[in-house]
């Protein structure tokens, strides 16, 4: 019985001091507790505090032209490319030049048969020199007939006019009178009959005779012709860069046989946009890049195509380079940059500085104080990185570039002046 009396008050005893530890717990935990609630309380102050203040970057506004660079990409091309092709078709009897060959203007490149064309032409001329001599002939029968028909015609009058005056002393009789007048009338008829065959001084006749000559020598003259076309020559100097026959081959009509590179001046042909032809003029200077070679080539324009290209919708510039070496081949990839005014003297942001919103831009404009002022501003042109400001803004203010969701009107910030601009 004692024994269980002295066992229950120890086990009140413990659980007292039990009870007092686990307070003591609660407590220690609460002041921990409250002790990290305290110094993040102050650590977000602390951070709110340094908000307050954003760091921005600004640039400061002055007027300046505003420019836009132009990249474009392009081919070489030679001074000429001339493609020869078969006049007539025939055989290839003769060529004179090979792939890579140094030709001038006139040269025979390569010969055609001329056996059938040179029996023609003999033919021709036979026939030519016939009818020559009968357009001779026919002029000078007419020419001795009219002739003969002017003194008769002249001889009648003068011995009716005898005979009349001889009629009129009794000295003839009336029938010798009217037969002198009768051989007058009748050499007038025939010189009247002369007179009509004439066409500008020269009888129908013998007209017809010259025209059969003058259709004998057009049908020579096209036959030399046809067969000096048979000799194919060049027309420019240059390199033969292409050929495409051989001796004894048959070759049709247009058939391209040969081509002429003439690489005397190098050109570089590019293409631009109808946005931005407006801007490049003649004469303007350019560098050129040739990406085979690795080198860069001065040039200038000397040529914008009047009209746009109706399949790709561009302009062709035209530059001539200045000092060509004979590594340029035609058809080489050329770029270059070419730079353009869009306005001397404006006033313009970068485009990172615009904030749009509704339809309305908007600035940030750094004071004096480091106060944030937002504007309204209108804007003009662009270019890759920048636009113009036409009004909101003036000439030495500082306008933020960066940090602008953070930015409200009033705010105070840390500006850092920019290189941009």
């Amino acid at each position: 019985m004692k024994q269980e009396i002295t066992e229950q008050k120890y086990s009140r005893k413990f659980g007292k001091k039990l009870k007092g530890m686990i307070v003591f717990v609660v407590i220690v935990g609460l002041g921990v507790a409250a002790y990290h609630y305290y110094t993040g309380q102050k650590a977000v102050g602390i951070t709110r505090q340094a908000a307050g203040a954003p760091a921005v970057d600004i640039v400061t506004l002055k007027p300046q032209d505003m420019v836009r660079t132009v990249e474009l990409t392009g081919q070489t091309v030679p001074e000429a490319q001339v493609d020869l092709a078969a006049k007539y078709s025939g055989k290839i009897v003769k060529i004179n030049v090979a792939l890579g060959d140094t030709v001038s203007p006139g040269q025979v490149l390569l010969i055609q048969e001329t056996n059938d064309i040179d029996i023609a032409l003999r033919q021709n001329t036979a026939s030519f020199r016939q009818a020559n001599a009968d357009a001779i002939e026919s002029n000078a029968t007419f020419e001795a007939n009219y002739s003969k028909a002017q003194r008769d015609d002249q001889l009648s009058m003068t011995n009716y006019e005898r005979y009349k005056e001889l009629y009129q002393q009794g000295a003839i009789s009336k029938q010798t009178l009217d037969s002198a007048e009768q051989q007058m009338i009748a050499a007038k008829a025939i010189l009247e009959i002369w007179n009509k065959q004439l066409m500008n001084n020269t009888a129908a006749n013998v007209i017809s005779k010259q025209a059969v000559r003058e259709k004998a020598q057009t049908a020579v003259e096209a036959l030399q012709n046809q067969r000096e076309d048979l000799f194919l020559r060049a027309p420019c100097s240059g390199v033969i860069g292409y050929r495409q026959v051989e001796v004894g081959n048959i070759v049709q009509s247009g058939q391209k046989l040969l081509s002429i590179v003439d690489n005397s001046n190098i050109y570089v042909d590019y293409q631009v946009s109808e946005q931005d032809i407006g801007q490049i003029v003649l004469g303007m200077a350019t560098n050129n890049t040739i990406d085979a070679l690795g080198k860069t080539f001065s040039g200038k324009i000397i040529y914008i195509s009047p009209s746009m290209d109706a399949k790709t919708q561009m302009f062709t510039v035209r530059i001539v380079l200045d000092n060509p070496v004979a590594a340029i081949k035609n058809g080489m990839f050329s770029k270059t940059e070419i730079t353009i005014q869009l306005r001397p003297k404006t006033l313009f942001v970068p485009k990172e500085a615009i904030v749009s919103l509704n339809g309305t831009d908007r600035i940030f404009v750094v004071d004096g104080g480091n106060k944030v002022v937002e504007r309204i501003v209108k804007l003009g042109l662009r270019n890759d990185k920048y636009v113009e400001i036409l009004s909101g803004i003036k000439e030495g203010e500082n306008v933020a570039i960066s940090n602008l969701a953070r930015l409200t009107s009033g705010m105070e910030v840390k500006a850092n002046i920019s290189v941009k601009n």
